[in-house]
């Protein structure tokens, strides 16, 4: 019979299970249980025994749980590895598209599956008239193109260009003949040849005669009055100002480079005088810049976007204008950059423009804050796109309905075109919708606003309904929570609202891209002039950006417009509607560059065939 004490402790040996190796205990060696027990027969060996086996427990369900606690560390650094390494790939592609991909999103795979959408009789017939259209458009480009190649091309130097002659030397070995002696001309083969010659600057000197009775100085003296002038003195005619600007906001040509470029026509200015020259004409020039902003917000509909620039920090702090926010947020800014010691803040160039008017606004503010656009926008009633800046969405909530959000489809493609390479199935479907309603909105460029809403309505409306059952059913798969793609289908469905404003708006476009396409003109001078000296500069730049882009948009010739609008306002002429870009042009044909408009016309219909040719060839296949 084994004693209670000595049952006890077998029962907790037993349970415990004593390791393989002998210990020592309460002075008794213990083996393991395979072999032949001996137990304490004394109850302090017993207690001894059960102090060691719970402490020996106790370090084993410590050390059990330190092992857990780092399986679950090592698994969740395995998981954040993981992501990193995604997202660094993500990152890696992105940038190689950037550096060496196709700019364009365009899907064209050949051997793409069709798309099934289970499209009702409407959709059917809407379909069978988009490859009617289509098949119209590839003919009357192929004839185009066809006629556009028969014409020879013209050799010829442009007639309006001075010419003079130079009669070429012969020598006797071809004026003399050795039977006959000297030759007679029986005429001249013409040849032309292209010469160029640095621009010309010459000193203007203006007489105002002084008049006087004789022998009669009571009557004083008279005189004509003195011509006005962009600075004191009337050293600086409107011509070199309007070179300065058209160098610096047309060509992005910095001041100091100005230099060389008037030096080599024998003038070198310093840079502080042709600085001079360039406030004295915004000064000028911005009440016209000033009309230009209140006929732009005067439309209907209006895109936004904007970029960075870098804005020195001055040492002085400009005064604040208590009635002003924008000046009490310029101040805010600029003192927490210079009590943290910051050399630069990145300020923002903002544009606007107008999708029915032909005029681009630029405005410059310190900040991404609201109030720029806030400011800018106080009183401006309609549509408004641009990206999904929660400035923008605040906005629309602010003017209580006097503002609509809209957003752009192509930032919305550009998301979901970005997750394709980790769910290529779901991305295609989304892309292949998206793709079919900018294929409907190249076959309504060409109609008015009314009769382009009538289409969206029609055609549009139900591509968009089956975009939301693809977007509810998760893209037609499963989706990764934190994948790319899952953010591109996230953005499209928080913003559906602000994307499908377009459809009921005939003068809105499907997509901010030519608002974008304004940021290059801010993007090449920043690479050349690098920063903005201080916050009167960046308003300068706002102004005189104005002023160039939307001659530009007009297709003129930067420098004539900018010449005869500085020597007109000087002259004290108010009619800001006759110096409108699009209003100058009609009066001043010569001014239009005519090879712009003819750009953007072939790339156009290019584009045109291109998709029409796509969607006939589709066509084809379906039937």
């Amino acid at each position: 019979m084994i004693p209670n004490e000595q049952k006890t402790i077998f029962v907790f040996c037993s349970f415990f299970c004593l390791p393989a190796k002998p210990f020592r205990a309460g002075g008794c060696i213990y083996g393991n249980m395979d072999e032949s027990l001996s137990l304490p027969q004394d109850v302090k060996a017993c207690h001894a025994l059960i102090a060691e086996l719970s402490s020996r427990l106790h370090t084993q369900k410590t050390l059990a749980g330190e092992q857990s606690r780092t399986l679950d560390e090592l698994q969740n650094f395995r998981q954040q590895l993981s992501q990193e390494n995604a997202e660094l790939k993500l990152t890696v592609e992105r940038l190689l598209a950037r550096l060496y991909g196709r700019r364009s999103e365009r899907v064209e795979d050949a051997n793409q599956m069709k798309l099934d959408f289970d499209q009702d009789p409407a959709a059917a017939e809407a379909l069978a008239d988009a490859a009617e259209e289509a098949e119209r458009i590839v003919q009357e480009y192929t004839v185009r193109r066809t006629i556009k190649k028969k014409q020879p091309r013209n050799e010829k130097l442009p007639a309006h260009l001075p010419r003079y002659e130079v009669t070429a030397s012969a020598g006797d070995d071809v004026r003399l003949c050795p039977a006959h002696g000297e030759k007679q001309i029986i005429g001249y083969d013409e040849t032309e040849t292209l010469e160029f010659e640095r621009p010309k600057l010459k000193v203007r000197v203006t007489k105002y005669p002084k008049y006087a009775c004789g022998a009669e100085p009571q009557c004083g003296v008279s005189g004509p009055q003195r011509l006005p002038g962009l600075v004191e003195g009337n050293r600086y005619d409107a011509s070199v100002a309007a070179e300065i600007i058209t160098a610096k906001y047309g060509y992005h040509l910095p001041l100091y480079r100005q230099q060389d470029w008037f030096g080599g026509s024998g003038w070198t200015p310093s840079r502080s005088t042709l600085l001079n020259i360039l406030i004295a004409a915004e000064q000028i020039l911005r009440p016209l810049a000033d009309h230009y902003r209140d006929w732009a917000f005067s439309s209907s509909s209006l895109g936004c976007d904007e970029t960075t620039v870098t804005l020195i920090v001055p040492t002085v702090l400009p005064q604040i204008v208590k009635t002003d926010p924008r000046s009490r947020r310029t101040h805010e800014v600029l003192e927490r950059a210079l009590a943290e010691g910051r050399p630069s803040v990145t300020a923002r160039m903002w544009a606007y423009r107008p999708f029915e008017l032909p005029v681009n606004i630029f405005d410059f503010t310190v900040s991404r804050h609201r109030d720029g656009p806030d400011e800018v926008l106080a009183d401006y009633k309609g549509s408004l796109m641009g990206d999904c800046w929660s400035g923008f969405q605040k906005i629309e909530l602010r003017s209580g309905a006097r503002i609509v959000r809209a957003a752009c489809w192509a930032h919305a493609r550009r998301k979901v075109f970005e997750g394709r390479s980790s769910h290529p199935q779901q991305a295609s479907v989304l892309l292949a919708m998206i793709r079919e309603l900018y294929d409907i909105e190249e076959r309504a460029k060409m109609f008015s606003p009314e009769e382009r809403a009538a289409l969206r309505q029609s055609a549009s409306r139900p591509v968009l309904e089956r975009i939301r059952v693809a977007l509810d059913g998760d893209a037609r798969g499963p989706v990764l929570p934190k994948s790319v793609f899952a953010e591109g289908v996230s953005y499209i469905r928080n913003h559906w609202d602000a994307l499908n404003v377009f459809v009921r708006e005939g003068r809105m476009p499907i997509d901010n891209n030519d608002v974008e396409q304004l940021m290059k003109q801010v993007a090449l001078g920043r690479k050349n002039w690098l920063f903005v000296g201080s916050v009167e500069a960046g308003t300068r730049a706002a102004t005189l950006l104005t002023i160039v882009s939307t001659a530009l948009r007009n297709d003129l010739d930067v420098w004539a417009y900018v010449k005869d609008v500085l020597d007109r306002l000087l002259s004290g002429s108010t009619d800001y509607e006759s110096l409108r870009a699009d209003v100058w042009k009609q009066s001043h044909p010569e001014a239009i560059r005519q090879y712009r408009a003819d750009e953007r016309r072939d790339q156009a219909d290019r584009q045109r065939f291109r998709r029409a040719n796509r969607r006939r060839t589709n066509q084809a296949g379906d039937s």
